[in-house]
């Protein structure tokens, strides 16, 4: 490393951590220029908290989508401000990530020790870039669908670009034809990113989601004065339409407030049924 690549690492340590000239070289001596090493270096000696820019919520950002011969990949990456979410260092940042992260089939370890373009890691990259917009930015999650016994279609919801948006969603189905149900597969992803179901049908419901709302339910119940053999009618009417709401096969339409997609489903077959094997949603920010 010279002596400029080794103040510039100083440099980027001090503004990530708020700690002083002195420490930050030394912690850059000892760890060789890495600078994730050198941030847990300094707080394991108790000089640094944590970073003071990571420490921060990012909840803003872009949700991207790669589409490539029927593959399809996800990625969200977050930054703190909606201001950052529209600079165009970001946005080419993340660009360039959703493309690798589609080579890499959504795996996020492999997507961190990749080259990016300028022959550095997208981790030493993430950095660079936090130091030089002066935000928390974080790679935050990534999904991956083949095109393996069946086919992919996705919707972006708020796009500023083609395919980069603050909703992305994917759904994968399966006896279905390309070419012919292109036009369905699409509203069904767009109906995933307006409604967010929570699982394909009731038995795909996480237990534990499905005892909280019993839970939340009987409380408030309880809380209304309802004696207890209203409490369980009522609760177990009220979990019913819980899980209708949340499941995509129970879901009403949402072109048609008649029909539950579990209709629009048989009525766009062509020979077999059509079966819907996975899907995603990724909101930015949601759940942060």
């Amino acid at each position: 490393m010279s002596n400029k690549e080794f103040l510039e690492s100083v440099k980027k340590l001090r503004e990530l951590t708020g700690v002083g000239f002195k420490d930050c070289k030394l912690a850059i001596d000892e760890n060789k220029g890495d600078i994730e090493k050198s941030i847990e270096f300094l707080r394991k000696k108790g000089i640094a908290k944590a970073s003071k820019k990571m420490s921060r919520t990012a909840s803003e950002g872009l949700a991207l989508v790669e589409n490539n011969n029927g593959k399809i990949s996800l990625i969200e990456i977050n930054s703190e401000t909606d201001f950052v979410a529209k600079n165009k260092d970001f946005i080419d940042f993340c660009k360039e990530l959703s493309q690798i992260n589609f080579t890499q089939k959504g795996d996020l370890n492999k997507l961190n020790d990749s080259l990016m373009k300028n022959k550095i890691t997208v981790k030493e990259n993430l950095i660079n870039l936090i130091a030089k917009i002066g935000e928390k930015i974080t790679i935050r999650r990534t999904k991956f669908f083949d095109d393996n016994n069946g086919a992919n279609f996705s919707y972006v919801h708020s796009a500023i670009e083609k395919n980069i948006g603050k909703i992305a969603s994917v759904v994968k189905l399966s006896n279905i034809e390309k070419n012919k149900n292109d036009e369905f597969g699409q509203k069904l992803a767009m109906h995933i990113a307006a409604i967010n179901p929570l699982s394909i049908d009731r038995k795909d419901l996480n237990k534990d989601v499905i005892d909280k709302e019993i839970e939340i339910i009987k409380a408030e119940l309880i809380n209304s004065g309802k004696k207890d053999d209203m409490i369980e009618k009522i609760s177990k009417g009220k979990i019913n339409k819980f899980i209708s709401d949340n499941t995509l096969l129970n879901q009403v339409w949402i072109m048609d407030p008649k029909k539950k997609v579990s209709d629009i489903l048989k009525e766009n077959k062509l020979e077999n049924d059509i079966q819907i094997l996975d899907f995603i949603r990724f909101k930015v920010g949601e759940g942060v």
